[in-house]
């Protein structure tokens, strides 16, 4: 017989080193938060403000197991500086978490500024396959690790005005797939598609709070700690059967009609 123990459940990364982008606020810190609680030996985050990604870091209860790094997330150049941080102070690169996201391309396909649809898809799809080639090249290909994505549920579902920044979240998700089938078996792949989190992100879609979780039929919005727990799990070694996945953390928004 089977026999299952609390313990074996628990979702760990104890002694791993991380790096997740985009790591000033929101749903990047709590996932930071949520490997240093969860046993990492250190966690590398970035911003491209100094001042932010600072100031996120003072925050951390150990920071002497925090490196905050300047750099953009659609350059090699900031991936390369930020693994390379990971690595020489903690010694190892683990784990990415390509959290790192924008939307200034908002409003119609046929309309939106070109400027801004490019800089929207330049961070959320070519900055992740960015980081994850530097990744590899550095740490991953030779010692293994995991790389979560954190795409959204408008990946999956059509949204009013998010034309620019769904299609690069259905890639991404996409993207996902074909890297965990390339990267395997020494690398793992894996995303998270969230629902309207409370984010300054999407303050716009929640602004409307009682509206907006009426959408949802868990009957609220998100948290940053709902997507940084899934995160985790997908991290841990409770996860390392599950690659090329990825999980929809939404209350349920993707098996409605529509979220606007």
């Amino acid at each position: 017989m089977f026999r299952c123990r609390v313990s074996m459940m628990e979702a760990r990364v104890d002694g791993k080193v991380a790096l997740v982008t985009g790591a000033s606020r929101g749903i990047g810190e709590a996932i930071a938060a949520g490997f240093l609680a969860s046993g990492a030996r250190g966690v590398v985050i970035t911003s491209r403000r100094r001042e932010n990604i600072e100031a996120a870091a003072d925050r951390f209860a150990e920071p002497s197991r925090v490196a905050p790094v300047v750099a953009r997330s659609d350059t090699e150049q900031g991936a390369a500086l930020a693994v390379g941080v990971a690595i020489e102070r903690f010694g190892a690169c683990d784990v990415l978490v390509n959290n790192a996201g924008t939307n200034p391309g908002y409003g119609p396909l046929m309309e939106v500024d070109l400027g801004a649809l490019k800089r929207t898809w330049d961070v959320n799809l070519l900055g992740p396959l960015l980081a994850t080639r530097v990744a590899w090249d550095l740490w991953m290909g030779s010692h293994g690790g995991v790389v979560c994505n954190n795409a959204s549920v408008g990946g999956r579902l059509p949204g009013q005005g998010m034309g620019a920044y769904n299609i690069s979240k259905a890639a991404l998700i996409y993207m996902t797939r074909h890297l965990a089938y390339e990267l395997a078996p020494a690398v793992r792949v894996v995303g998270v598609a969230p629902g309207v989190v409370r984010t300054r992100l999407s303050r716009l879609l929640w602004e409307d709070e009682k509206a907006m979780s009426a959408v949802h039929p868990m009957g609220r919005i998100g948290e940053p700690l709902d997507v940084a727990s899934a995160v985790v799990f997908l991290c841990s070694d409770q996860a390392s059967w599950i690659t090329g996945a990825t999980l929809d953390v939404d209350g349920g928004i993707a098996n409605a009609s529509s979220y606007v």
